[in-house]
């Protein structure tokens, strides 16, 4: 599939300065995305994973290393750059995402724009099912990011009473994160089905003219063999 370019934003009730922070560490980012997960922390700026995606019937895993190739504070954008080979196939995924996160009243607004080629299995569906899967994947990961930032901080009461649970909760194991929920591979397969559909040369009215043509040729045998019954009994 030749190079092709998708923009994605969700707001999120946090300051902009802490949704930036939050989203450069790939341990809090990586944890929101479905099917997404990390292998290696070669530097702050370079790490390793795998992504699994499942669009209907068609699963694809790939192996890949991304880097964060530039990050600027005070305009709170960054850049970051990955690729990544199919675990069992020949296909293979590149992408360059910009991040910019912008004050929006009392919250702020992350808009992620991203240019990709993808070659193998996945290539076989259209720019509008990229852009829903996209838009899925984005949707989820959003809703994980905007649970974790937008929760209330415990109280004052809360953390003394924390705090002398301790020595007793001590070997009780630590609750776990929220999880993604699984991509809805239901409704793509919708979108792949839509997509597939408005691509055939075919106008409604000619569809009217098959279906018309359909019932009158059952018409046409029914007659045929209730003549063929009569003519039977005849005999």
């Amino acid at each position: 599939m030749p190079g092709m370019q998708i923009e994605n934003s969700f707001a999120v009730k946090a300051s902009p300065d802490r949704v930036y922070e939050f989203l450069l560490d790939v341990n809090n980012v990586v944890g929101c995305v479905p099917g997404a997960e990390l292998s290696e922390v070669v530097d702050p700026n370079t790490f390793k994973g795998k992504v699994r995606i499942k669009v209907g019937p068609v699963t694809v895993s790939y192996n890949g290393t991304a880097h964060i190739t530039s990050r600027d504070a005070a305009t709170r954008t960054a850049t970051l750059q990955a690729e990544g080979r199919e675990t069992t196939g020949s296909g293979s995924a590149q992408a360059t995402t910009t991040m910019a996160v912008a004050e929006d009243g009392e919250g702020s607004t992350v808009t992620l724009t991203t240019d990709f080629t993808v070659v193998g299995r996945v290539a076989q569906f259209g720019r509008g099912i990229m852009e829903d899967v996209s838009r899925h994947l984005v949707g989820q990961a959003a809703e994980c990011i905007q649970a974790k930032l937008e929760a209330p901080p415990p109280s004052a009461t809360e953390a003394v009473a924390t705090d002398e649970a301790a020595p007793t909760a001590s070997a009780a194991s630590p609750a776990p994160a929220p999880q993604p929920a699984a991509l809805d591979a239901v409704a793509l397969g919708r979108a792949v089905a839509k997509e597939r559909l408005s691509r055939l040369p075919v106008r409604p009215q000619w569809i009217l003219v098959a279906l018309q043509g359909v019932i009158l040729l059952l018409l046409i045998r029914r007659f045929r063999r209730a003549r063929r019954r009569r003519r039977a009994l005849n005999d």
